[in-house]
């Protein structure tokens, strides 16, 4: 049974720096599409970023070029890191994966708060 865990949540400081990261277990890491993302107070859940193999995109423009995302595909992680947050990035964050026709696999969720 595949699994996929976020750590890295938290109180964050405005200008200070945000990393999260997922980690897998129970699949084969480097054919999963592996996505992230966040859902704000009282808002939708909206797509942060998209890894597929080794290509990385941004997919919502509303964030793009904000966030810095990457994979490590030996150690079955992905990663999402944001420097200078700002109170605007509170949200909770999941990681996502699919695979073809598999059961998709969704994170618990980590709260990110960006406050002073």
């Amino acid at each position: 049974q595949g699994q996929l865990v976020e750590f890295g949540g938290g109180l964050v400081q405005p200008g200070g720096s945000l990393r999260l990261s997922c980690t897998a277990s129970g699949i084969t890491f480097p054919i999963y599409t592996i996505n992230w993302y966040r859902q704000p107070p009282g808002g939708q859940r909206q797509l942060v970023a998209t890894s597929t193999g080794s290509r990385i995109t941004s997919d919502n423009d509303s964030v793009k070029g904000r966030f810095t995302i990457g994979r490590d595909n030996d150690n079955k992680e992905a990663h999402l890191q944001r420097n200078n947050p700002k109170s605007e990035d509170t949200a909770v964050y999941y990681c996502y994966g699919e695979y073809a026709a598999r059961v998709p696999l969704w994170g618990q969720g980590t709260q990110v708060t960006v406050s002073s």
